[in-house]
């Protein structure tokens, strides 16, 4: 079953609790680190089975997959 990109961001909210703005900063840090040359937490064939091209596609599913470690201060 594909999951909906609604589906990923209500996942990725719950991280974040709820806060938009912490949610588009977390995405928006690990993209540029991603796009840095940091490995991704997904394995490959996950990224492949998604077909996920865009860095920040691959921040908010290492997001939703509770794979990044963040600090709310």
């Amino acid at each position: 079953m594909v999951q909906r990109l609604e589906e990923i961001v209500a996942k990725a909210l719950k991280q974040v609790d709820g806060d938009t703005y912490l949610l588009a900063v977390i995405v928006a840090k690990r993209a540029e680190r991603l796009s840095d040359g940091a490995e991704s937490f997904l394995t490959k064939e996950f990224i492949q089975m998604k077909s996920l091209v865009k860095k920040t596609d691959i921040a908010l599913y290492e997001l939703a997959e509770n794979k990044l470690d963040f600090k709310i201060s």
